[in-house]
């Protein structure tokens, strides 16, 4: 199995209204250095309908500026879709809804 599929298959774990960072993805592919490779491989992301790569956040729980799927904007709508709210500063608050949190 390559990185990429291995970063794959962890984005794929992330469920439906959580998110991970790109840290967290990192470690969850076996490789903790790994969070650029991780925001590398989810920009070349071949199948955004099965590798949920919009609930991947930085580390302070902020969206992409420029979401490769669609553009400014389209990553919150996507989790806001998904019941994720946003802080007043644009932030996801990562204790309530980063995976792992409260389980």
């Amino acid at each position: 199995m390559t990185a990429f599929e291995t970063i794959y298959d962890a984005v794929r774990k992330i469920p439906r209204g959580k998110v991970a960072t790109y840290g967290q993805i990192a470690l969850m592919a076996g490789n903790s250095r790994w969070a650029r490779v991780v925001g590398y491989a989810l920009h070349c992301n071949p199948d955004p309908k099965t590798i949920p790569c919009h609930r991947v956040l930085n580390r302070f729980g902020c969206v992409c500026e420029g979401f490769a799927f669609g553009g400014a904007g389209v990553q919150r709508q996507l989790l806001e879709n998904e019941g994720v709210s946003f802080c007043a500063d644009g932030r996801v608050d990562l204790s309530v809804y980063g995976y792992g949190a409260n389980a």
